[in-house]
């Protein structure tokens, strides 16, 4: 049993009587009313005032129309909380400060050692949850905007599993759509196959953003005269709004400026859309062996188009060349997961789904709710101004109808309580749309939730991208910052310090977790919907909130267990708890019970950030006991062994917290 939970529950307890006492009859407590009340009570943010503090009295006291000092009052009376609690005080308006007892506190951290899974309870009803996340399209590498699906995909299930519950992991490969018409049509006019031979990876990815630029620039070249109508418009708006603005009177300038403010930025969004189509057209035409492969496919999006249609039709060479594609993109992305240690229970891709598309389109115009409408078959849903195409005109089959299909394959295979789709924010509407229908079409019983995220930002703002503007490649990126950990956490002067000195292959294995560990760290460490900015220099540095520091602190624990040759097993010998008689001491020792509650936020919230915030407070404190209260020379053997518990503790805290983000522990840094 967690701590909070404990507490709210003896609140759930006394909230009723409070309430029977002086509104017998007026007031009804829902089990709901009573549990909101109960979740009033959390963690201190300054430990002069206790450990937990209840803020219930207030509201209660408006309900009840009663001064909230005597509801508070009341409130402490029917508690029962001694065999916990210091004796309870009342602050302020009617705040209620609860400090534990320090017997119970020195128990507690003796048991949470003892216990396999350090005072996390395993959740009574525990539920089927599938996730699905990174789900590259393996057409191309992957690149640095996969990064957030995959980190936050794979804690949660990890963290979910530790919760107790039964998780189903898919990653919803995206290998049968667009992006492979894309690589058939590029091999057949722009293929080397001795390239493929020899390095298939690297020849397919050429053909694909080959045949992605030539669709681009014609793309360009369709939208330049459009984009340079709308910035002349949006100009003439604004210079006549900035008139109207000098000639306004003050008291209705105000409203113009808004107007003017609106156009401005509307001017300037079409100003940067126009500068961006010039710049593909630009370097189109500085290259002219690619200004003559325009030239003579003009027509390429719609031969794309094509050319996935006849693969999805089975035409045989089509079908062969995805046959012959298709294992070596895999390999290619096999790898990375390798790298970051991360795996799935199932990879399911979009071609695992494709026979059955047609039998979703036919349920949907069975249950009423797809209609033809110009020639294409759509779901319209009243909330939304655009409808859910679920088959093209010419037949082809877009995302939602795989979604569709995707989805009736996991009720029937898994029977999941909640599905959660761990995809960037700007599919939201897709997936609000797929929900409504999902639910139209008996889905009520699930819950589908859709864990977004923000985007990976560049130094300058702006969607991470390499200097030619392309997305930065994942792999590389591993590379990188492997290579700038073993910098800062291998140096020479470092390495030397310690006894015995590192090894090559020792400082190899530091920069794998850490550097590893820091492209993690730093993702989870934003909550998911948050754009952030990607530093390398900071992620892997040994101060602030980075992996970098958190492994660090386990080091230092480690490093004291070792000089005391001793390890967890000989201390959990001991038949008596530790003795908490310095404040630091006390501190960590609350810190450390709070683990499960921290896991209790990710699971609320979807977002692991939460015990990452956790474990960098944890190494916080143990940093400041480990500064203030020696360990191995504490001066007598009773401090030493109730110290020793301590470090024992947090080093099974942090070694477990980080393994729930994916990140690996190094014994020495």
């Amino acid at each position: 049993m967690l701590i909070l939970d404990l507490l709210r529950e003896r609140f759930a307890a006394a909230l009723p009587q409070v309430v029977a006492q002086f509104a017998p009859e007026q007031v009804d407590l829902s089990v709901a009313d009573v549990e909101a009340y109960a979740a009033l009570v959390r963690p201190t943010a300054d430990p002069r005032f206790g450990d937990y503090q209840a803020n219930c009295a207030m509201p209660l006291a408006k309900q009840l129309s009663r001064p909230p000092r005597e509801i508070a009052t009341a409130l402490v009376a029917a508690l029962q909380v001694d065999d916990l609690c210091e004796p309870l005080e009342i602050a302020g308006p009617g705040f209620i400060n609860l400090r534990l007892r320090q017997a119970w506190l020195e128990q507690a951290v003796w048991e949470a050692l003892r216990d396999e899974r350090l005072g996390v309870t395993p959740e009574a009803s525990p539920r089927t949850i599938l996730i699905d996340y990174s789900s590259p399209n393996v057409a191309k590498p992957m690149h640095v905007g996969h990064i957030r699906s995959t980190v936050i995909g794979d804690s949660l299930a990890r963290i979910f599993r530790f919760l107790g519950h039964r998780v189903v992991t898919d990653n919803h490969l995206g290998d049968w759509g667009t992006q492979f018409g894309m690589v058939i049509y590029g091999f057949k006019h722009f293929g080397d196959e001795a390239a493929l031979l020899n390095n298939p990876v690297a020849e397919l990815s050429r053909l694909y953003r080959l045949v992605n630029r030539l669709i681009e620039y014609h793309n360009a070249v369709a939208a330049i005269e459009s984009a340079r109508k709308a910035l002349d418009e949006a100009e003439q708006i604004v210079t006549g709004l900035a008139v109207a603005v000098a000639g306004e009177q003050p008291q209705e300038r105000k409203k113009r400026e808004k107007s003017l403010a609106a156009a401005t930025r509307k001017r300037d969004a079409a100003a940067e859309q126009l500068e961006k189509l010039q710049a593909v057209l630009a370097a189109a035409e500085s290259d002219a062996t690619f200004s003559q492969q325009a030239s003579e496919h003009q027509e390429i999006a719609t031969a794309v188009l094509q050319e996935t249609a006849r693969l999805h039709a089975g035409d045989a060479e089509n079908l062969a060349l995805w046959q012959r594609f298709l294992p070596y993109c895999q390999d290619e992305i096999n790898r990375v997961y390798e790298r970051l240690e991360i795996s799935f229970d199932y990879t399911l891709g979009e071609s695992f789904y494709h026979d059955r598309l047609p039998g979703v389109v036919e349920q949907l115009q069975q249950a009423g709710l797809a209609e033809q409408s110009e020639g294409a078959i759509c779901v319209f849903l009243p909330e939304f101004d655009s409808p859910m195409i679920v088959q093209k005109k010419d037949g082809a089959y877009l995302y939602a109808t795989t979604d569709l299909a995707t989805l009736f394959y996991r009720r029937e295979q898994f029977a999941p309580d909640e599905i959660l789709y761990v995809v960037d924010t700007r599919q939201s509407e897709h997936f609000e749309k797929l929900f409504a229908v999902a639910q139209r079409l008996g889905f009520e019983t699930v819950r589908l939730q859709h864990v977004n995220f923000g985007t990976v930002l560049g130094a300058d703002g702006r969607p991470f991208k390499t200097r030619s503007g392309t997305s930065v490649g994942l792999e590389s990126l591993l590379d990188e910052a492997v290579a700038r950990a073993m910098t800062v956490v291998c140096d020479p002067q470092r390495a030397a310090k310690l006894d015995p000195p590192l090894s090559e292959a020792e400082q190899r294995a530091i920069a794998d977790a850490v550097g590893h560990g820091a492209i993690k760290y730093a993702d989870l460490s934003h909550h998911r919907t948050s754009d952030y900015k990607f530093d390398l220099e900071k992620m892997v540095a040994l101060d602030g909130n980075t992996s970098a520091y958190v492994q660090y602190a386990y080091a230092r624990v480690q490093g004291i267990m070792q000089k005391g040759g001793l390890d967890v097993s000989a201390i959990m010998q001991s038949a008596t708890p530790p003795q908490l008689t310095e404040p630091a001491e006390r501190a960590l020792a609350m810190t450390l019970l709070r683990l499960g509650e921290s896991l209790q936020q990710v699971r609320g919230d979807y977002a692991p950030n939460f015990l990452v915030d956790y474990l960098y407070d944890t190494a916080k404190a143990y940093a400041v006991f480990n500064d203030s209260c020696p360990v191995l020379r504490a001066g007598d053997e009773a401090t030493t062994r109730s110290r020793l518990i301590l470090v024992a503790l947090t080093a099974r805290v942090l070694k477990t917290g980080l393994d729930l983000l994916g990140i690996k522990v190094v014994d020495r840094m």
